[in-house]
């Protein structure tokens, strides 16, 4: 059963890693047919390169690192603010911004928790 499992797994990061390639070849052909380059194009470029890392990362280790997911919601958010037009709401670019910086701090608190400096005895990780 667990093999079967497994096997599902490796199945739909296969199917994520070839939906990312394509969606990324896509986007470079789209950018060279309407010849304009802009930010949100090259940031959206910077997500499909961060979701084939993730991929490479859970096809090496078998486990997902908590920080990949989190720096590419702050690429996300960083688009989004981008993309926002000029009519919506300025409440609106103070929320994700502070959605950006929560999710900042979550990733320095994930990678200090498991750095050296702490001392942290990772035997007993499951405590924290």
């Amino acid at each position: 059963m667990n093999q079967t499992i497994r096997n599902i797994q490796l199945t739909a990061v296969l199917i994520v890693l070839i939906s990312t390639v394509v969606a990324f070849f896509l986007e470079m052909r789209d950018m060279y047919f309407n010849r304009d380059i802009t930010l949100a194009d090259l940031l959206l470029m910077f997500i499909y390169i961060e979701v084939i890392g993730l991929v490479r990362s859970y096809w090496e280790t078998r486990a997902v690192r908590i920080t990949y997911p989190l720096v590419i919601a702050i690429t996300a958010l960083a688009r989004f603010i981008i993309l926002q037009d000029k009519e919506s709401d300025p409440s609106n670019l103070i929320y994700i911004s502070v959605a950006i910086l929560i999710v900042a701090i979550a990733t320095v608190i994930i990678r200090f928790r498991n750095s050296k400096y702490l001392k942290i005895d990772k035997s007993k990780s499951g405590e924290l």
